[in-house]
């Protein structure tokens, strides 16, 4: 299947698609209905509330969806009384934009969810700025506005109530689909002629990519009381599901080789590019499960790979026989891991068949791998700081806001001169990396977006038409929201030019003022993001990098125990893997934005991604050792005097980790104790030669650690 087809298969049966149509179903449905009877103004109305209130309804557990919006349903009117107070004083207009802006950013204090409570706020405080109504109407608009956010809230409620597995499975399929792009990245490394630096840097790219989405998936499955407490059914294999693929995830990142040395010994017989095809095939079966689960539909397993298994073995066997590549251990261990990747996807596909027996359980105590959001006043005043990034913003978005409203009402005053205030509201990120992203797809988008509306416009004067335009622009701008900005903010533009064609304003005139006014906001929320109190993340690299040697501590702390057979709890083991897994994939994320930061303002970019490989590399290692052994795959009993290399390691580490930040505790690795009555043997050459490539990564890492604090 082209990638293309697959693409738009994937999208319509995607979280954001289904979040699109709600959204614009209850935003359509009561300005048309509203229409229809000759009061289209209260149906824009009923149509703001619910807009204001899908800004909330961001994937999530059902439980905090609904808190989160009958907490921005209960502020709603709140702000609408406010604001239509404040209207006919402009100082104290400009005052509640200072205030609220400056507050409503705060909530981002208690997460994404909160935040965009706020966002909500604002969105309505700024739409009602140029609205001067007399009590009467105020308490009429206030009232219709919280009526329109009700009606979205009773629609999302219902749609979960009458499909309650369907986000759930479709934030496993992509997460599935999102490993499985993983994978494919690792099949470049056995590719001839490939470029490992390049391949790494896309690997590590994805593995933000895969963090996010089984972060998405944890918070869905592990929150939702409903999911936890069956023992059969759909809700149970979701949850024993992704739990495999988080293993099968770990098994990926396990596999990792010398690459460079596997190509200068085999690159030249073909054998490497073979494995990059089985590779290619795991991975593209792996997107198809991952498909299947996300649209919900059964799925049957294509060929078997055992066939492509076998000729691998012979064409391993014959290099052997030949005698002239030396030594094909490597290889044998690159097949027994592809076979083990075979076994793992047989055990996912277990969640297509409703009649399998019930898996036994295998409950990991599942609330300590979520995080839990306290709303205490104390975590609030805690933030009232300048270290703190959140306080930080909230006063650039104080500011910025305040600027742009006195640009809006005093220099450039027109129809719709609050769409300024909202492109620094919607463009204005705490990151000055997403702040310059998103500004330069709110222009394109605005431009191509206005010049495609225009068209439309002008060809085009049939009402239903339009309608069934505005419909389709609406239907792809809130899919796209939060997957792809460029388009959706390009499909916004024309909705809004048809949108006011219908009460009669110029669509010239429209456009003319909407990229204008965008454009200035644009160029406010650049320069506040750039001139008040920034942030660069090379000011933060060093936390980072302290979180992923304290996870890397760990880890290898775990081998150690795990060498020695001291006893190590499953659940204590995938908290630590899922430490590294975080703490990696957020260094990343923080590096892949210095670089999109002026050139003046990164520091030591090429050793920062030296560190982020090296310790990619680490924990790849420790996994495919302590994996092995907690699944019984081996079972060393190693004596202390062979965990030296081990040993070593981890002081290295803990070195480092000391010279980022001197305040840890100098404090020397225990020595693990073994089971009582344990018999030591002496560890196989294969197993103390990556053993000792730990202790020299290690060491690496230490050595770039040093080059980034110079």
């Amino acid at each position: 299947m082209l990638a293309s087809t697959r693409s738009v298969r994937y999208f319509f049966s995607s979280q954001d698609f289904s979040d699109g149509l709600r959204t614009t179903l209850s935003v359509l449905v009561p300005g048309l209905w509203m229409g229809w009877w000759g009061q289209l103004e209260a149906g824009l109305t009923l149509s703001l509330g619910a807009l204001c209130i899908s800004i909330i309804d961001s994937p999530g557990p059902v439980v905090h969806k609904r808190n989160g919006m009958l907490v921005g349903l209960g502020l709603l009117p709140l702000v609408a009384l406010l604001t239509g107070l404040a209207a006919p004083h402009l100082w104290l207009l400009g005052l509640e934009v200072g205030v609220l802006s400056f507050v409503f950013t705060l909530f981002l204090v208690y997460g994404n969810r909160a935040a965009s409570v706020g966002t909500a706020g604002l969105l309505l405080l700024i739409l009602m700025m140029d609205r001067q109504l007399a009590l009467p109407q105020l308490l009429e608009y206030a009232g219709l506005v919280t009526l329109g956010g009700a009606w979205y809230l009773v629609v999302s409620l219902l749609t979960y109530t009458v499909r309650p597995y369907r986000p759930a499975q479709q934030a496993l399929g992509e997460c599935i689909r999102a490993v499985a792009d993983f994978l494919r990245l690792k099949a470049e490394f056995y590719r001839t002629g490939t470029s490992l630096d390049q391949d790494y840097r896309r690997l590590v790219a994805q593995q933000v990519t895969v963090n996010e989405k089984q972060d998405a998936v944890r918070e869905l499955l592990f929150k939702t009381r409903q999911m936890m407490k069956e023992s059969t059914g759909t809700g149970r294999r979701l949850v024993l599901t992704f739990v495999d693929v988080v293993d099968l995830y770990e098994h990926i990142t396990a596999t990792y080789y010398d690459y460079a040395a596997l190509h200068q010994r085999f690159e030249a017989t073909g054998v490497l590019d073979t494995i990059a095809g089985i590779v290619e095939q795991l991975a593209a079966e792996l997107e198809s499960i991952g498909f299947a689960i996300q649209a919900n539909h059964g799925y049957t397993a294509k060929a078997p790979l055992t066939p492509a298994l076998e000729q691998l073995k012979s064409r391993i066997d014959a290099l052997e026989a030949a005698g002239q590549v030396g030594n094909t251990l490597v290889l044998k261990k690159i097949l027994v891991n592809l076979r083990n990747l075979t076994q793992r996807l047989q055990d996912i596909l277990a969640y297509f068949d409703a009649n399998a027996p019930a898996p036994a359980r295998r409950e990991l105590e599942f609330g300590r791998f979520v995080a839990h959001q306290s709303f205490d006043l104390e975590q609030l005043r805690d933030q009232l700081t300048l270290n703190s990034g959140v306080f930080r913003h909230a006063i650039r978005m104080m500011l910025a806001c305040l600027v742009g409203f006195v640009v809006a009402k005093l220099v450039l005053p027109g129809h719709h001169s609050y769409w300024i205030l909202m492109t620094i509201t919607y463009m204005l990120k705490p990151a000055f990396s997403l702040t310059k992203q998103r500004n330069v797809q709110r222009v394109l988008g605005t431009l191509v977006g206005g010049v495609f509306g225009a068209l439309l416009l002008w060809l085009i004067s049939d009402k239903l038409v339009l309608i069934a335009l505005l419909a389709g622009c609406m239907l792809v701008a809130f899919s796209f929201t939060r997957s792809n900005y460029i388009v959706a903010v390009t499909f916004m533009t024309p909705l809004v030019l048809i949108l006011f064609s219908f009460v009669g304003l110029p669509y010239l005139q429209v456009v003319e003022e909407r990229v204008l006014d965008t454009v200035v906001g644009c160029l406010i929320a650049f320069l506040a993001s750039y001139l008040l109190f920034p942030r660069w993340e090379s000011d933060q690299l060093h936390d980072y990098m302290k979180s992923v040697l304290r996870a890397n501590g760990h880890y290898l702390h775990t081998l150690a125990e795990s060498l020695v057979g001291a006893p190590v709890a499953i659940v204590e083991y995938k908290l630590a893997r899922k430490e590294v897994y975080v703490s990696s994939a957020n260094l990343a994320a923080a590096f892949q934005r210095m670089m999109s930061e002026p050139n003046g303002k990164q520091h030591r970019p090429t050793e920062v991604h030296e560190f982020v490989v090296l310790n990619h590399i680490l924990s790849s290692n420790v996994a495919s050792i302590t994996s092995a052994i907690l699944t019984g795959e081996t079972r060393p009993l190693l004596s202390a005097a062979s965990l030296r290399s081990v040993r070593q390691a981890q002081q290295a580490v803990h070195r480092s980790l000391r010279r980022l930040d001197p305040t840890e505790p100098d404090r020397t690795p225990a020595e693990p104790a073994p089971l009582p009555g344990a018999t030591t043997t002496s560890p196989d050459s294969q197993l103390q030669e990556q053993l000792e490539f730990i202790r020299k990564v290690s060491s690496d890492i230490g050595k770039v650690t040093e080059a980034v604090l110079a």
